[in-house]
């Protein structure tokens, strides 16, 4: 028998560059038409004018607290659509930069024509991955892990708040109840 040669080596195989992402294009508020009645836009101007936090009442408002604003009359935007409408700006910046309330209305024009964001079946749906006996609940403290660790994480105190007055005796969640209590705020 003759003496085995020894294998070289195969060289490691090459990765392929990953294709890059499509970017999105960058939020332009020139291009929206404003759809608002004239008493949505009345409406809109108090509540503006609630946030504004200038000394002289400039009707300006920071960055950080155009979320608040937008959700105070009515909608419900990730804070990721935020930040996308705002020019995904640093974290100092959101203290610091203001909006007038001309450059706001765009901005609010947009979100609010945005895609629906979910139904109550889509939401049921969802939780019932997590209803392991089949029986129309959900563990408390699972549910608080995942609003807590999953997607656009949520703080402990925010996760308390919504969960308050939702477990029965024995730490469960009764899932549609919760979604429509949700939804119902």
């Amino acid at each position: 028998m003759a003496p085995k040669k020894k294998e070289e080596p195969k060289p490691a195989p090459v990765k392929a560059p990953e294709p890059e992402r499509p970017k999105t294009p960058e939020f332009d508020p020139t291009g929206i038409t404003l759809e608002f009645t004239p008493e949505q836009l009345e409406d809109f101007k108090d509540s503006f004018q609630l946030f504004d936090r200038t000394p002289a009442n400039e009707m300006k408002i920071t960055y950080a607290q155009c979320g608040d604003l937008i959700r105070a009359l009515g909608q419900n935007p990730t804070n990721a659509e935020i930040m996308y409408v705002l020019g995904k700006p640093k974290a100092e910046d959101m203290q610091t930069k203001m909006l007038d309330f001309d450059q706001f209305l765009p901005i609010h024009q947009h979100i609010c024509k945005a895609k629906d964001r979910g139904t109550f079946e889509d939401f049921v749906e969802g939780l019932r991955v997590f209803d392991k006996e089949g029986n129309g609940t959900v563990m408390g403290a699972e549910l608080r892990h995942v609003l807590a660790t999953l997607g656009e994480k949520m703080k402990e105190d925010e996760v308390e708040q919504l969960m308050q007055n939702q477990e029965d005796a024995n730490g469960c969640i009764n899932y549609e109840a919760f979604v429509k209590h949700i939804m119902a705020n």
